[in-house]
């Protein structure tokens, strides 16, 4: 029965992040009862965290393929200003969201035809084309942000981050964010094709290698390709959402993202090293990180070691992943640790004047 119970908790997928968002949770809970027992600061979470949850998620599949993406916070700048300008100066309601989508596939394009098909490694591709695309927002907005006023009253605003209730009340259950339903809806799709598509099948391949996927009839530079497509159209949704739900639009709103969604993504359980992948797994690695520093300072402690004690939750959760998700790991620590004993390699005793080896 034991085993059993143990096997169906093995495949669940992501259980590890989860028991560790359960027990942070419950912590600040603990250490902050009068901001984590009450729900605002749950809907500001609905609020905030859907643009890295998107990212977070377009980036499982490209580590889980065993590449890296660094342009995503230029294409929020640049697929940013493309939705500001024409919504708010040209007033093109949802001809600007179609134009920041298109730009933001776009570059994610031709990202894909760099690694894919001129075969300049990701890092640097990606490297290369932030600094490009961002200059490019720079020079096209001149450095000016564009405040988005009135932008509430639009059927664009309400329809991506609008909220379910009054947006000027104060009860919380007025503040759910329309967003969290679309990320939502958009996280539960891209499982299924990680999960049960062969897109996701052929990513993972990918990931484990480059060779035996071209031995096996996968076309790796078309689904390179696509995958830096996804990526580029996820950072402009993320885009969107962010320049509506702030009304305002910054030609640097993406550049605190980077470090923040490739952490997602590892604390959650995709690997470095491709081929292997986890939306569930990066969807709590997201809450993880947004709730952290809010729950850290909520419970006391001073600026200079938040930072300090986030390190530290990051590396524990990696560790206690993988040694939770394999079991391997496990064994070689409790024999390192001597919590368990290997096996005799020769009888406890022998005859009397038997030569010893």
């Amino acid at each position: 029965m034991a085993h059993e119970s143990s096997s169906i908790l093995s495949r669940i997928e992501g259980l590890p992040i989860i028991a560790v968002f359960v027990a942070l949770l419950g912590l600040f809970m603990f250490t902050a009862p009068e901001v984590f027992l009450h729900p605002n600061i749950y809907t500001t979470f609905l609020s905030t965290l859907p643009p890295l949850i998107l990212l977070a998620i377009g980036l499982t599949f490209v580590i889980g393929a065993g590449e890296i993406d660094l342009c995503f916070p230029a294409i929020i700048g640049f697929s940013g200003f493309v939705f500001a300008i024409l919504f708010k100066q040209y007033q093109l309601g949802w001809l600007a969201v179609a134009a920041a989508l298109l730009s933001g596939l776009a570059v994610g394009f031709i990202n894909g035809l760099l690694v894919a098909k001129v075969g300049i490694p990701s890092f640097i591709a990606t490297l290369g084309t932030q600094f490009f695309w961002f200059g490019m927002a720079t020079v096209l907005s001149g450095g000016k942000s564009y405040a988005l006023r009135g932008a509430e009253e639009s059927s664009v605003w309400q329809w991506l981050v609008g909220r379910f209730g009054e947006p000027s009340s104060y009860d919380w259950q007025n503040q759910i964010s329309i967003q969290a339903i679309w990320t939502a809806l958009v996280a539960v799709f891209l499982w299924f094709i990680l999960n049960r598509h062969r897109f996701g099948e052929h990513v993972l391949f990918i990931g484990d290698s480059n060779e035996v996927s071209r031995v096996v009839g996968i076309d790796v530079d078309q689904e390179k390709i696509k995958l830096f497509t996804l990526m580029g159209g996820l950072a402009a949704v993320a885009a969107m959402f962010l320049t509506l739900e702030n009304k305002n639009y910054f030609g640097n709103q993406g550049q605190g993202y980077l470090l923040t969604a490739i952490a997602s993504v590892l604390i959650g359980g995709t690997s470095i090293f491709g081929g292997k992948a986890t939306i569930v797994g990066t969807v709590f690695g997201c809450f993880i990180i947004g709730m952290l520093e809010a729950g850290l300072v909520a419970s006391g402690l001073t600026g200079e070691w938040v930072r300090t004690v986030q390190g530290l939750v990051f590396l524990a959760a990696v560790v206690f992943y993988l040694y939770m998700e394999e079991p391997q790991r496990r064994r070689a620590l409790a024999l390192r640790l001597r919590l368990t004993r290997p096996a005799a390699s020769a009888p406890a005793s022998q005859p009397e004047g038997a030569k010893a080896p």
